[in-house]
């Protein structure tokens, strides 16, 4: 599909096989989130108070379970294991919703229940995945590896929703989730191909569960590396967030966009993505490593200062496509490399506690801010609130600013 960031990378069968299965699951991802929500307003006729209990009910397992996830998972020796069992559930889950909506018993419960269960089941897939990436990729090779990955997520956000939306057309919203189902399998399947020597879990049986979360934190948060990421991260979502909750309202009815006007925004932003995931490697290898990090941070942040400047009518296009164009390219050059920072510097024996801590903060602030925006929205106003969101994301750069980060010019030993 696109060709390999460093050559010989997809020759390891373990990683290729690993890439072809998450690459089908994002595809698969982005089915759902249409699916889901259509199912809920076209098929069950939900309202704006359902729809965000719904948004909240797949968010929610991120903010209430990492923590206590990482640290069970941090006791298994059979990660992979996890992570095909929680394939298999997802996908169980939703073949749920098509089979109830054949028999006519499809409600608004049943979806609240599947979206947090999925949640659930991701939390648990997630936290063992960045386990097991740390076992089939060396050290010299995870830059690549994440971009190889992240260049999967960012073709699935740009090819994802069209196809979702041949799906549902053409399929209903609630049969059109068998598609991700199926995702999910092959993800499952690609995991069953692989072998790989899990290293036992170290003793922990004196340690109470809460002195496992502890030890986990204690890591992240004394950690300046570590300590700033995340801190930069919690900030960026927290922003995000808010913006994300009102830009559709706001392109909407502040700017007159018409909905094929929107979608042509976000499709084309995200291709920034896409470019941003290919060149991350070589942009931290011509100008640095952690000053990528911060650049990637700084033109994320940035790009958002368009969004409230942008004039009503056509013209709000292209403002609004530069922005989304920037942003994107912006995240993928700071996620990948950010995201091998953390793979290299936790080690093996704390990644899922190291990889709760951060979910907890960084996914946990996504629902907060969420909220903020749409309260905050409504008290002031869509553009000032949007003034709100892109100043405050401009703060997550001051984490990076005042860290050893940028100093890195190459990505740090793995931890033993």
């Amino acid at each position: 599909m696109i060709a390999a960031p460093v050559p010989g990378l997809l020759g390891d069968r373990r990683f290729r096989r690993l890439w072809i299965g998450q690459t089908v699951s994002a595809f698969g991802d982005q089915i759902t989130l249409l699916a889901i929500p259509l199912a809920a307003v076209v098929t069950l006729g939900a309202g704006a108070t359902e729809m965000g209990l719904l948004t909240a009910a797949g968010w929610a397992p991120h903010l209430l379970l990492s923590l206590v996830a990482g640290a069970w998972i941090d006791r298994s020796a059979r990660r992979r294991a996890l992570m095909v069992a929680a394939d298999l559930g997802r996908a169980l889950l939703l073949l749920s919703v098509p089979l109830a909506y054949a028999l006519g018993t499809l409600t608004i419960g049943h979806l609240y229940a599947a979206a947090f269960l999925i949640g659930t089941l991701t939390v648990v897939f997630d936290q063992s995945y960045v386990t097991l990436l740390l076992l089939l990729v060396a050290k010299e090779r995870m830059v690549d590896a994440q971009s190889r990955l992240s260049t999967s997520v960012a073709a699935a956000q740009v090819g994802g929703p069209s196809l979702a939306g041949l799906l549902v057309s053409a399929l209903t919203a609630p049969v059109a989730l068998l598609a991700d189902a199926v995702s999910f399998l092959v993800s499952a399947a690609s995991l069953l191909a692989i072998r790989v020597a899990e290293p036992a879990p170290e003793p922990t049986s004196d340690k109470a569960a809460w002195r496992r979360i502890a030890e986990g934190a204690r890591f992240v948060l004394g950690h300046p590396m570590l300590r700033a990421s995340l801190g930069c991260t919690s900030t960026m979502n927290f922003f995000h967030l808010m913006l994300q909750a009102i830009l559709v309202l706001y392109m909407s009815r502040t700017l007159g966009l018409s909905p094929a006007a929107i979608g042509f925004v976000l499709g084309v932003g995200a291709a920034g993505g896409l470019v941003g995931a290919v060149v991350a490697p070589r942009v931290a290898r011509a100008i640095g490593f952690g000053r990528v990090i911060l650049v990637g941070a700084v033109l994320y942040t940035g790009a958002v200062l368009l969004v409230p400047l942008a004039p009503s009518g056509t013209r709000a296009v292209w403002v609004l496509t530069a922005a989304e164009l920037l942003s994107a390219l912006g995240v993928m050059l700071f996620d990948v490399n950010n995201n091998s920072l953390t793979a290299l510097l936790v080690p093996y024996r704390l990644r899922a506690r190291a990889s709760g801590t951060s979910r907890f903060f960084g996914y946990g602030v996504r629902p907060l801010g969420a909220l903020a925006g749409g309260a905050l929205g409504s008290a002031i106003g869509l553009r000032p609130t949007l003034w709100v969101a892109a100043a405050g994301g401009l703060l997550s750069v001051l984490w990076l600013w005042r860290s050893p980060i940028p100093r890195l010019t190459r990505p740090p030993g793995q931890a033993e």
